[in-house]
């Protein structure tokens, strides 16, 4: 495959793995890796938290806790109002009479600086008495959810019910919480994540949460997805997005849901199109490194629907979808089979231990055309 010629501004992103740039992208290669040279010369983020670069417009579609990282991450090198996350709602779900919904709300505390990053999800410092209560009243309240976070979801049913949308409700819980990135659900309509699985179809907060994700999977379908629509501005953002990014969440329970929906996977298709000359509009972040999933079911899953649990399992996933696929140092040697995809690859870590490594991975994933 032919590349296109290095320009010496990119090859000072030589710590991110970089291999190639078109010309057009030179200026936005200097500024993130002036970026990059002054996270390394003090070690982190200024202490304000960030280190912008203006003018950038990203689209991202997130889902889960992989996703939520790297937005924090994105935020820090990317200013706020410039980035929109489009995020799968495939496993909302009714929780003790209310609408919850897990990678929304993630996202959005992430976003926020308010989520628990040790547990994974949920806030910071919230109780569980509700729940606690609910157990000591018989009921089985196996899916926690803290009292601050059922605010949340009383917040959006109360909204729901009166009639707003879940675009307007995010739109509204996100303003409360001082998050200035425009996050959007995938749809306003239903859509529900089913697994077929040996023991039977299972919604998936059942799967994930009660079941710890044991049974074993057979197939995976997105109950009415093919009769939503994306919800309003989705399209818009990434027709107009400089870059579009597949976070580093599991292909098949966080961004297959969104590409369900008609409309997702045109766009994407377009935004890659309109990137050709460069090939690299839409970047794709791999969630596994070396063939381990930093977290959740997705090495076991994608093997038992009878892809690849690798990274290049997820990079043929995204066969023509993405024209760059980013790989974590660990699975360097897949780089050429990547390549034969059609990709360009970049390769880094994206293991994303802190605020640092967020901000670099961001940094990589927007450094290239």
């Amino acid at each position: 495959m032919q590349r296109s010629p290095v320009y010496p501004a990119c090859q000072e992103l030589s710590g991110f793995g970089h291999r190639g740039a078109t010309k057009q992208s030179v200026l936005l290669h200097t500024a993130v890796a002036a970026r990059a040279a002054l996270y390394t010369r003090i070690g982190g983020l200024p202490r304000s938290g960030r280190a912008e670069v203006s003018g950038v417009r990203v689209a991202v579609i997130a889902g889960g806790v992989g996703a939520a990282r790297f937005l924090e991450g994105l935020v820090s090198v990317v200013p706020p109002r410039d980035v929109t996350v489009i995020v799968n709602t495939g496993d909302d779900a009714e929780m003790y009479g209310l609408r919850v919904c897990p990678d929304v709300d993630i996202v959005t505390y992430h976003l926020a600086g308010l989520a628990d990053t040790a547990r994974g999800w949920g806030l910071l410092h919230d109780t569980f008495h509700v729940v606690e209560g609910l157990r000591r009243l018989g009921e089985d309240a196996w899916f926690n959810l803290g009292d601050h976070d059922l605010a949340t979801c009383l917040h959006r049913t109360l909204a729901l019910r009166a009639g707003r949308a879940l675009h307007e409700v995010t739109a509204a819980t996100c303003a409360a919480l001082g998050v200035e990135a425009r996050v959007l659900p995938m749809t306003d309509d239903a859509v529900a994540t089913r697994l077929l699985t040996d023991a039977g179809t299972l919604p998936f907060q059942e799967y994930f949460v009660h079941r710890r994700t044991e049974p074993e999977v057979r197939a995976v379908e997105y109950a009415g997805a093919d009769r939503a629509r994306p919800a309003p501005g989705a399209l818009e953002a990434l027709a107009d997005a400089d870059r579009v990014c597949i976070a580093p969440s599991n292909p098949v329970l966080s961004i297959a849901p969104v590409l369900a929906v008609p409309g997702y996977r045109d766009a994407l298709q377009a935004a890659l199109s309109a990137g050709q000359a460069g090939g690299a509009r839409v970047v794709a972040v791999s969630p596994i490194i070396a063939g381990q999933a930093v977290k959740g079911p997705a090495v076991r899953l994608l093997a038992s629907l009878g892809y690849e649990p690798t990274a290049l399992g997820v990079a043929r996933i995204y066969q023509g979808l993405c024209g760059t696929f980013v790989l974590d140092r660990a699975d360097a040697a897949l780089a050429p089979e990547v390549e034969r995809l059609g990709m360009r690859v970049v390769v880094t870590d994206t293991l994303m231990r802190g605020r640092f490594e967020k901000a670099r991975l961001a940094a990589a994933a927007l450094g290239l055309e």
